[in-house]
């Protein structure tokens, strides 16, 4: 049984992939499963996989870049005509030679040359689809996918009949952090309320700048765990022992990046969680019912970020800051608002958890095993 994984290679396709192919070794324990990934080059998501026990390989993908003028045009062609159309040729190559049974592709511009080539040879194509508008990746791979599994209701554009909605797969380690642990790992004082505060990978350096200018007077009430991103991170420390009195220092813990334990426990030990709005970790955020503040990022592609936090935050799960209109002051009262408010923190935590769809991994897992031993 040969299992081809697709994607894109940022974070948001890497974990649901490593979410699934957990389900995969845990329902299916004959050892002839074998799991391979294609995706474009990316140090961080073969490292992840290679511990998953997932073989990867390489090929180039073209981007279609939104801005940047006449140059971005030029590298789009140039993308179009001759990068993807080399990708798929040695996608191809790969495909011919390893014959997996199906392809999963969790969709992005590094899933096309895998799809295109899995088409041509006959091979099963499914697709997952994180956000509640759909990348142009699986939008021109959906006319030959079998089935397109979505982690939002509404998903727009793809043909209801193929749609099955099951949510976006996340890794369930994360689901059995410790505060104790955490207390340990970060040295948390505690007495405050604990807020998780994290930029993502991309846009850091803005959620940044803003978190340091109020730091000082939210230390006063709260204590931070602050993921400032790898690139970022000596930077923010610098001005944050700068901007920060003495008396307040022990309650802020920045880190560049927090792995899968880490992250694990600053989930479990967290009271409030300040996030992006990438689907992965809207669903994280939902299945530990820990209450939110979304600020989508404003660059993201077919602004799927904007339209993923207002669609959670109408469950009344979290409130949406756009960047466009917030202010540090704001941000950090509205916060206040909500931690001093039980009853808003339990409806909060409540809506979370009726919006979670924690088996989204292992629906998918059965379905695709069940349909490859039928």
């Amino acid at each position: 049984m040969k299992i081809l994984f697709a994607g894109g290679g940022t974070g948001g396709h890497i974990f649901p992939i490593v979410a699934i192919a957990r389900e995969l070794r845990q329902s299916y324990t004959e050892k002839d499963m074998k799991l391979f990934y294609i995706g474009p080059e990316d140090r961080f998501g073969d490292v992840v996989l290679s511990q998953e026990g997932i073989k990867t390989f390489t090929v180039k993908a073209g981007k279609l870049r939104r801005s940047g003028g006449l140059a971005a045009f030029f590298q789009n062609l140039s993308d179009v005509l001759f990068v993807t159309p080399l990708g798929i040729c040695k996608a191809f190559k790969i495909l011919f030679f390893l014959s997996p049974d199906l392809i999963f592709s969790k969709g992005g511009y590094g899933a096309i040359p895998a799809t295109v080539a899995g088409r041509i040879l006959g091979i099963p194509v499914f697709l997952h689809e994180s956000d509640i508008v759909p990348g142009k990746a699986n939008l021109a791979a959906e006319k030959f996918a079998l089935e397109i599994f979505t982690s939002f209701p509404f998903t727009q554009y793809f043909p209801p009949k193929k749609i099955l909605l099951v949510g976006n797969p996340i890794r369930k380690r994360l689901l059995s952090g410790s505060d104790k642990e955490a207390a340990q790992i970060f040295q948390l004082v505690g007495g405050k309320p604990l807020l998780l505060i994290m930029g993502g990978s991309q846009g850091a350096s803005r959620m940044n700048d803003m978190l340091l200018r109020i730091l000082e007077e939210a230390l006063k009430q709260f204590e931070i765990i602050h993921q400032a991103g790898e690139a970022n991170f000596k930077t923010v420390e610098q001005e944050a022992k700068v901007m920060i009195s003495e008396a307040n220092l022990p309650y802020y813990h920045p880190v560049p990046f927090l792995d899968e334990n880490e992250i694990r426990h600053a989930y479990a030990a967290a009271d409030f969680i300040v996030n992006r709005a990438g689907s992965g970790s809207i669903f994280e955020i939902a299945a530990l019912g820990k209450p939110s503040i979304l600020i989508p990022l404003p660059e993201s592609a077919q602004n799927h970020q904007v339209e993923n936090a207002y669609a959670y935050a109408a469950t009344g799960a979290a409130i949406v800051l756009e960047e466009a209109n917030m202010r540090p002051h704001f941000f950090l009262e509205r916060i206040r608002e909500i931690i001093f408010d039980e009853a808003a923190m339990e409806r909060m935590s409540q809506a979370a958890l009726r919006f979670a769809k924690p088996d989204a991994a292992r629906i998918i897992a059965n379905y695709l095993l069940t349909y490859l031993l039928q």
